[in-house]
């Protein structure tokens, strides 16, 4: 892939699956770590909800900052003046006709947390029906330019047999989520766009850690999660330290050549530094 650029990004979120992968079976996201970097110990944001976690991943900032919470993304909309802009919004303001779009189970993220009025394509659906309408929608767009999914039936299933180990409902749930991740890529290498394209895979927060049948606290069951990616530049194997889902956006907005604001907790990952500094090396 070191002939290829990257010409356009696709976040692929489940929820609530923390670092449960490691037990599931999820032959897709292990396989990300042999195409291009992986971790099981990127760090959730605080408090470990839906809202929080999405809301830092898509907009760059810590909770705190872009002050969402479950119940304001389910029914006010994200203030188009905030300075805290999603990777969304980067992207139209640099692009004004790019296809963007965002395929959501869980229909806050679509109505509070991904800006409206900006001309992103929004479906919101459950897990199975989404994914059929998202292959679809790729098939028929192959020059989208960042595409976003969450599935939501992890944290569903956490929340109603229990998550972790002991919860082997909890585990299915996230072994079908990873065949339906499988779906996707094999669509998008079908479009013949999977080798200019970044494949960012995440988790928002894990559960079990205080209570089986909940998350929300800073227990490693909650905090620890999964992430990974690969593409053009990002060399099979390679190791991932001290990321947080904040940084999500940073990565994001880096393959897409777009700068990130200076309002953005979110920074690149050594990982990307060091990509950065043998493209350097490679000009001189």
């Amino acid at each position: 892939m070191a002939d290829k650029r990257i010409e356009r990004v696709f976040i692929l979120g489940m929820d609530g699956a923390g670092n449960f992968n490691r037990q599931a079976s999820t032959p897709v996201l292990d396989a990300f770590a042999a195409r291009g970097a992986f971790t099981n110990d990127a760090q959730a944001e605080s408090p470990t909800i839906s809202a929080q976690c999405w809301g830092s991943a898509l907009h760059g900032v810590k909770p705190e900052k872009h002050g969402l919470t479950n119940e304001i993304s389910a029914s006010e909309r994200y203030p188009d003046a905030s300075p805290y802009p999603s990777v969304f919004k980067l992207a139209r303001e640099a692009w004004p006709e790019a296809k963007l779009a965002s395929f959501t189970g869980w229909s806050p993220i679509n109505f509070g947390i991904v800006e409206d009025d900006i001309g992103v394509y929004k479906k919101s659906l459950p897990d199975r029906q989404l994914v059929d309408e998202l292959c679809a929608y790729v098939e028929n767009n192959p020059d989208v330019k960042l595409l976003f999914l969450q599935l939501d039936e992890p944290d569903g299933s956490g929340h109603r047999h229990g998550y972790g180990l002991e919860s082997p409902a909890y585990l299915d749930a996230i072994a079908t989520c990873d065949r339906l991740f499988g779906e996707v890529l094999q669509t998008i290498e079908k479009a013949g766009i999977l080798d200019t394209s970044l494949i960012i895979a995440l988790t928002d927060h894990g559960g079990g850690g205080d209570d089986p049948f909940n998350h929300g606290s800073d227990h490693p069951m909650d905090k620890n999660v999964f992430w990974g990616c690969f593409g053009p530049g990002i060399e099979p194997g390679t190791p991932i330290s001290a990321l947080s889902l904040a940084d999500t956006a940073a990565v994001a907005a880096w393959a897409l050549g777009l700068e990130a604001p200076s309002a953005w907790d979110a920074e690149l990952p050594d990982f990307i530094k060091r990509q950065l500094g043998r493209k350097a090396e490679e000009t001189q």
